[in-house]
């Protein structure tokens, strides 16, 4: 990765640093996702992988690409890694109400706030700067057990196990940080991940990003960049996400689904005829992308602090 250095955001075009982007995140997804196979092949006593029963379900050239943020998980992942950081004291109370106003906007919404992740994210580049790389792995494992794992969609979740059954590889694809997407892959079982890639030197953060975020033609273009390594045919791929911004990636592959859509997703989704499943119950969730799952208290919960965020800054 250190190679790459020299390319920065700022003396790069943006079509030229969604490429970079993207090519780094699918160069550390191949890494991490040969560590997590080592893992499960340890795991199983040494024994490598077994055939998958019916050969005829197989398929060598197709994969599944996976959207984070509410398709496999409620809300934004930053968020809750925010979450799990300010309890362990890594930033003070102010940069916690920020976060929860940025949540409560996204359960609303439904939608992702282009100046809200730019804020996030420069959030928490500043926060890991001069942190090692393995500090913050051990970190996002405890925060998965704390405020992730009862956040997993289970029909999206079954989804990706299916094309698990079937003897395909499955991917996340998300701007969240790299080390945290792999680490929700690794507990759900999936192949890999590619994510946002922040950049190290010697292990520790820098605060500098490797390109940019791995977001909307980001995804794409890593999607692109892993496929042609791994050897994948795109039109026998299958993609999900819940945002309008990954369009890009939703168009580059055969089976394209809509999950848990945004208004503008679901309108471009009916019209071109991809499917569509929606794992929100209620009008209200159906209609704003709320997670009904998360209960009333929750919305109120981060209604609240948005509120009095607010308040605060009048």
């Amino acid at each position: 990765m250190a190679a790459l250095g020299w390319l920065t955001s700022h003396r790069r075009s943006a079509t030229a640093r969604s490429v970079l982007a993207g090519e780094a995140a699918a160069e550390a997804a191949r890494k991490t996702s040969q560590q997590l196979e080592r893992e499960r092949e340890e795991a199983a006593g040494g024994a490598a992988p077994s055939e998958p029963e019916f050969p005829v379900m197989g398929d060598v050239q197709a994969a599944a690409f996976f959207d984070l943020d509410n398709t496999v998980m409620q809300g934004a992942a930053i968020f809750h890694f925010g979450r799990g950081l300010y309890k362990r004291k890594f930033f003070q109370r102010r940069e916690l109400a920020r976060f929860a106003w940025q949540q409560a906007w996204f359960r609303l919404a439904g939608v992702e706030d282009p100046e809200h992740m730019q804020d996030a994210r420069e959030s928490a580049l500043s926060i890991v700067k001069g942190h090692r790389v393995s500090e913050l792995m051990s970190i996002g494992e405890e925060i998965y057990d704390e405020y992730m794992a009862d956040r997993i969609w289970p029909g999206t979740r079954a989804l990706a196990q299916a094309h698990l059954d079937a003897g395909q590889k499955v991917w996340l694809v998300t701007a969240a940080p790299v080390e945290t997407a792999t680490i929700i892959a690794r507990r759900l079982g999936l192949t890999g991940a590619l994510g946002t890639v922040a950049e190290s030197v010697d292990g520790v953060y820098t605060g500098r990003l490797v390109g940019e975020p791995l977001h909307g033609p980001a995804k794409a273009e890593a999607v692109r960049a892993l496929a042609a390594a791994e050897g994948l045919d795109l039109n026998r791929c299958a993609a999900y996400s819940d945002s309008h911004n990954d369009i890009p990636m939703l168009s580059l592959v055969g089976h394209p689904y809509a999950i848990n859509p945004d208004t503008k997703l679901r309108r471009y989704a009916k019209a071109r005829e991809w499917r569509l499943r929606d794992y929100r119950t209620g009008r209200k969730a159906a209609k704003v992308g709320i997670p009904a799952a998360a209960g009333v208290g929750a919305l109120a919960g981060g209604t609240a602090a948005a509120v009095a965020l607010h308040r605060r800054r009048r």
